[in-house]
């Protein structure tokens, strides 16, 4: 954690050769920055840029990925603690888990604006290539992928030390800044096409959350990632890992599978490898020590779960709508075909 040092709130406060000297003092040895190129700028809700340096006295090139909330007006009222949440994840989390990540090199906070950045070594330049949100994958990716989910569940142990990682389901369940009637005007728009009026129906889905909220929380709870889908996925050559910890919250082991297998998978591949997908993630996680439910009581959780992801994305604005609609599709068609309103309860 590089501390003594302000958050940037611009692209060209994050690119400033002073500032990524101080920030990068642990890289370089405290050597200045000389020269910064831009590579890539990916701009959502937080910045992506990829960008290269050298240090004084070398002609090294050292390649670097910052992430923040950058040129976002009112950035920290609409969820600049999410950054530092991710900060805090590569800071105490990541190095204690068997998890497949970036080495971020530089974590930068201000727990009073609440507003964080993370500086991490460029894996493109290593080599990896990042999976797209619309990049669908085969039922082996989709294994592969859930071992480094198990990995991440393994962690659980660090939830008694870390009571910064909260229940982010029920804060969903709780929040108001989306009312029904603004999400039934989402669904009635073109992310809902191809659903079932009960599946579009808000006022069903957040009951059908809440509910979920409920039954989650008197579970064992696991680190969870939350935001598991094919655009938060990296391969390298030794296997795929994960990034975007900014839903990292404690949960049911569910809310991870269900919400991965349906949004990684087109409808009918999930429809058909999802047991099978359910079975290899429960030996997994047996495997590694841990007292899972039987088989069945873990499909019931998995069908209730599925409310979870498709939610999530159903309240998503600033992203591609072609995304949007993608995934609405994908995880509603789950709800819809695991019954999950049903085991809920709601009618």
């Amino acid at each position: 954690m590089v501390k003594g040092l302000s958050v940037p709130t611009t692209l060209d406060a994050a690119l400033d050769p002073a500032w990524l000297t101080y920030a990068l003092k642990d890289v370089s040895g405290g050597k200045a920055v000389t020269e910064v190129d831009t590579v890539e700028i990916i701009r959502t809700m937080a910045t992506k840029v990829r960008f290269t340096v050298r240090f004084d006295g070398s002609e090294e090139l050292h390649a670097f990925c910052l992430k923040g909330f950058l040129d976002v007006e009112g950035g920290a009222s609409q969820g600049g603690a999410t950054t530092v949440l991710e900060a805090d994840f590569y800071d105490k989390i990541a190095p204690q888990v068997g998890v497949r990540v970036p080495e971020c090199v530089a974590k930068i906070i201000d727990r009073d604006a609440p507003l964080g950045v993370i500086i991490m070594r460029d894996l493109i330049a290593q080599g990896a290539r990042f999976c797209s949100a619309l990049e669908a994958f085969t039922a082996d990716e989709a294994a592969e992928s859930l071992q480094q989910i198990a990995a991440l569940h393994a962690g659980r142990g660090l939830l008694d030390s870390s009571p910064w990682i909260n229940a982010r389901v029920g804060q969903l369940a709780r929040m108001t800044y989306i009312t029904p009637q603004m999400l039934q005007e989402m669904l009635d728009g073109p992310r809902g096409v191809g659903l079932t009026p009960q599946v579009r129906n808000a006022g069903r889905l957040v009951e059908g959350l809440k509910a979920l909220a409920e039954k989650d929380a008197r579970r064992d709870q696991f680190l969870v990632h939350g935001d598991s889908h094919a655009g938060n996925i990296f391969r390298t050559a030794e296997g795929p890992g994960l990034i975007d910890w900014q839903l990292l919250q404690r949960g049911g082991w569910a809310l991870d599978v269900a919400y991965h297998i349906n949004a990684v998978l087109p409808v009918e591949v999930a429809a058909s490898e999802e047991r099978h997908l359910l079975a290899g993630y429960l030996a997994d996680m047996r495997a590694r020590g841990f007292a899972m439910p039987n088989d069945e009581e873990a499909w019931a959780q998995y069908r209730e779960a599925a409310i979870y992801g498709f939610y999530l994305w159903s309240i998503t604005r600033r992203v591609d709508p072609e995304i949007v609609n993608l995934f609405v599709g994908r995880l509603g068609n789950a709800v819809t075909r695991l019954e999950s309103h049903g085991l809920l309860e709601i009618a």
